[in-house]
């Protein structure tokens, strides 16, 4: 299944999305698989949940159900039960294989209000050229340095988006970034902290990041959808 986290409800953490989503599980009647034992919990697996705080279009889960559902169908009836901002947006038959084996690399669009275009475009230069670009963040395993440049397939500026984010009358430089999946993995906000780093850019506000989209790599660097996949084997065994 994919989802999104829209408007106020980016704030929401993964740990209360989950406990959301298993409410609406719940309300909509869906026929959901348990484990076994002792204390057994709904089957529900998410793959790279965006950080708290941050927009997705692109979010994705798998449930395993006790019995047939349509997909279209339970994606109305989840969505419906869920509050407005986290909708789930599609939804196929699982063929085989790990979702989380689908995912490769993610795009994000940063919002960067106050921040001058040109400015964006001279410090995506110095970050693009540079060998490494080393940078910090604290994990659960104490504080960390590592390369945030190596992650990075591509890294564009663009026009302002007509977004409630962006005013016009303030200068709003866009940075869209596709990452690869690494350990550890590379954020917005790492590569953020490495245009700190090498061209000493300070966005006066806090950026706005949206995820636009997650899963396999072609050879061109495009992202392919991780359900397409299923929904090519659906339409071919109908045939």
């Amino acid at each position: 299944m994919r989802y999104a986290k829209r408007g106020p409800l980016r704030f929401t953490s993964h740990r209360d999305f989950a406990r959301a989503f298993e409410r609406s599980l719940r309300r909509a009647g869906v026929p959901i698989a348990y484990s076994q034992g002792f204390t057994p919990h709904p089957k529900i697996s998410y793959a790279s949940a965006a950080p708290t705080g941050v927009a997705s279009e692109a979010e994705y889960l798998e449930i395993g159900l006790r019995a047939p559902v349509e997909p279209e169908a339970l994606c109305r009836a989840l969505d419906a039960a869920l509050s407005p901002g986290l909708d789930v947006l599609d939804a196929v038959v699982a063929g085989g294989g790990s979702l989380a084996d689908r995912i490769e690399a993610s795009h994000w669009r940063i919002e960067l209000p106050g921040v001058d275009p040109q400015v964006l475009e001279k410090a995506v230069a110095a970050f693009t050229t540079a060998g490494e670009v080393q940078v910090e963040r604290m994990t659960k395993q104490g504080r960390r340095t590592f390369d945030a440049r190596g992650a990075v397939i591509r890294m564009d500026t663009a026009g302002p988006v007509a977004t409630p984010s962006v005013d016009a009358a303030v200068p709003c430089a866009i940075l869209e970034l596709v990452v690869r999946q690494v350990t550890p993995s590379v954020r917005p906000d790492d590569v953020l902290s490495g245009l700190r780093v090498v061209a000493d850019l300070e966005p006066p506000v806090s950026p706005r990041v949206t995820r636009l989209a997650q899963g396999t790599l072609t050879a061109q660097g495009a992202i392919v959808d991780p359900l397409e996949a299923d929904r090519d084997r659906a339409t071919i065994g109908e045939h």
